[in-house]
């Protein structure tokens, strides 16, 4: 999943981009709060990471401003202030998990893809549809109980797709789930992954909607 992180401590910011990355994250790092508003208006991030102590606009004002706007990506805020008041405030303004530095990296991990889930009304950790279970922590998957190697780019585009399980997904929605800033995607890139995952995983599984995009069914197609 393809998230946002605006940290303005370098040596920080550089270690969890860094980190993130190695547990499947794709990372997007600003260093300013005006710079972080102004991604969470232009990108469908999945999710962010947001310091309250950003130079050039603070991260509670930049929460509150994306709030104000309708966006509605989780926000997990990462700060070194601790007092309660701090924290209620920054809950009030729209944040959806809070974390008082310094940080276990597994942990905002999971933290992050809990949001996510719970974004997507996906209450569990592993993501199921049809005969496909597949856990994202773990980067794993299992096909009728049997375990599938699949390359990382064929597991972040299937996990795109269970997130949005019956949801029809254009080719340039799961590709901003897929790369990050400054990597090159080829114009048939998205076709050549989806053939990939047909043809392990069967057929039936991802739908082409002729002029949308593609769609990844929870249940057998209908008859």
């Amino acid at each position: 999943m393809r998230i946002l992180l605006a940290e303005d401590d370098t040596l920080l910011g550089d270690g969890l981009q860094a980190g993130l990355r190695q547990l499947g994250f794709r990372v997007d790092w600003v260093r300013d709060g005006e710079a972080a508003e102004r991604e969470l208006r232009a990108q469908p991030y999945a999710a962010a990471v947001l310091d309250l102590g950003l130079p050039l606009k603070d991260g509670m004002q930049v929460l509150a401003a994306v709030r104000r706007d309708g966006i509605k990506l989780p926000v997990l805020v990462l700060t070194a202030r601790d007092a309660v008041s701090d924290r209620v405030r920054g809950l009030d303004v729209g944040a959806d998990d809070y974390v008082v530095k310094p940080v276990d990296l597994n942990e905002l991990a999971a933290r992050l893809r809990a949001l996510v889930r719970r974004a997507h009304g996906q209450p569990q950790e592993c993501l199921m549809a049809q005969d496909i279970v597949l856990d994202p922590a773990a980067r794993t998957v299992q096909q009728a109980g049997v375990s599938l190697s699949l390359p990382a780019r064929e597991f972040n585009l299937l996990h795109a797709l269970m997130l949005n399980a019956d949801r029809v997904l254009s080719r340039e929605q799961l590709e901003q789930h897929l790369y990050s800033w400054g990597q090159e995607v080829e114009s048939n890139t998205i076709e050549v992954h989806i053939h990939h995952l047909r043809r392990k995983l069967g057929n039936a599984l991802i739908q082409t909607v002729r002029g949308v995009g593609y769609m990844l069914l929870r249940g057998p197609a209908k008859r």
